[in-house]
């Protein structure tokens, strides 16, 4: 539809609205019901609390295809906790190249250089939109990435860019990416991810994956820095190996433990990760189906193989929004995302802060497509809405 008729107000809102891109949303037909087995008011360390967090661990191991050979275990701090875990731990034996071409890969890059100041350290950068040249990676070294940029919704196409014969470590944010996407193990060694993401549970705990060669550089190696007591994964210069059988190393929710396991449970019974990744391409593909028809919309990601499937972000790209100034542009697109919260049609889907003023629409497993259909009608009403509240005010 051209940005120049103005639709009526949709009859039908998205059954569903939660369109966030974190805390996402919940699996369809969740309740409160849902924690009801929750092992609260006793200790995470009595053999059922145990129980609970090894059952997170399984059932992750199983529907994402872990190889038997990878450690899983649940860490302080969702995703963020998980990678800072991982530098904090692995990074400084030998130089590291991090890319970063969204606002958490440059958070990673802030945390090597300015806070670890580590002193063989190359940044790879890209404008939102567009991912760094893969290609001047260098593999003799440690390599930090995130494979879906969350506020950018450019994801990397594939591993083929990753060396098989690799010396350093290929350390991987994978938060926006897990239970969605498919991950080549065989050319990662650390993957991290939270629960809140792609299967829509509570925030605050997050899932840290070790290859053999991490564990292998985790006990030969011991960084020059100081470790907090949430941070160390090891223990007389082994790995501590409780912590990926349940043995936390603080307290977790055990409602969010219960609700993790919900998630999982309800992954294994649609048919693991295949339905999941069907699930998140289609609502990938009903937008780009809108967008390849409409004319004021378009994917921030420039080149479609890097589309991200999750966190779907747009930017509104008609000459009438162009030529606004940088601030009345930013001011178009929180007054589109104010109107669709209002009309109860479409719940945080601005742009992230720091990225370009636009839309972002989470498009994960747990979000039914048939709720992403309903959605399109609305935001074409809210930016003909918009562009005609602008005219009338000029």
């Amino acid at each position: 539809m051209s940005a120049s008729a103005t639709p009526a107000r949709p009859a039908i809102a998205p059954a569903d609205p939660n369109f966030s891109s974190g805390p996402c949303a919940k699996r369809p037909g969740w309740s409160l019901a849902a924690l009801e087995g929750a092992f609260v008011g006793r200790s995470h360390r009595a053999k059922g609390g145990k129980a609970k967090l090894a059952e997170v661990i399984a059932r992750s191991r199983r529907v994402l295809g872990l190889p038997d050979d990878w450690r899983l275990g649940i860490v302080p701090a969702s995703d963020t906790g998980a990678v800072e875990m991982a530098m904090w731990g692995l990074l400084g034996a030998r130089g590291v190249d991090l890319l970063a071409w969204e606002s958490f890969g440059e958070g990673w890059v802030t945390d090597a250089v300015k806070q670890l100041e580590l002193a063989d350290a190359r940044t790879l950068k890209a404008d939102y939109g567009r991912l760094p040249d893969l290609g001047q990676v260098d593999w003799r070294r440690d390599v930090v990435f995130t494979w879906n940029g969350t506020t950018s919704g450019v994801r990397v196409p594939n591993g083929d860019w990753i060396a098989a014969d690799r010396e350093g470590l290929a350390i991987c944010d994978a938060t926006s990416a897990a239970f969605a996407m498919e991950l080549p193990y065989d050319k990662l060694d650390v993957v991290t991810w939270s629960w809140q993401k792609v299967l829509g549970g509570e925030a605050a705990h997050g899932m840290l994956a070790l290859s053999p060669r991490a564990v292998e550089r985790l006990e030969s190696y011991t960084p020059p820095w100081p470790l907090p007591k949430i941070f160390r994964l090891t223990k007389g210069g082994k790995l501590n190996e409780g912590i990926f059988k349940g043995e936390t190393i603080n307290t977790p929710s055990m409602l969010a433990v219960e609700d993790a396991i919900d998630g999982l449970t309800w992954a294994e019974e649609i048919g693991g990760l295949p339905r999941l990744v069907a699930r998140s391409e289609a609502n990938l593909a009903a937008i780009a189906k809108w967008v390849e028809a409409t004319d004021w919309i378009d994917f921030l990601a420039e080149d479609p193989a890097t589309r991200s499937c999750t966190s779907i972000c747009l930017k509104v790209v008609d000459d009438w929004f162009v030529a606004l100034d940088d601030a009345r542009q930013a001011a178009v697109a929180k007054r589109i995302v104010a109107l669709l919260d209002e009309a109860d049609a479409a719940y945080d889907i601005g742009a992230y802060r720091d990225a370009p003023p636009g839309l972002r629409i989470w498009g994960g497993a747990t979000v039914e497509t048939a709720n992403i259909e309903a959605l399109l009608p609305w935001l074409e009403w809210a930016y003909a809405t918009v562009r005609a509240e602008t005219a009338a005010a000029a």
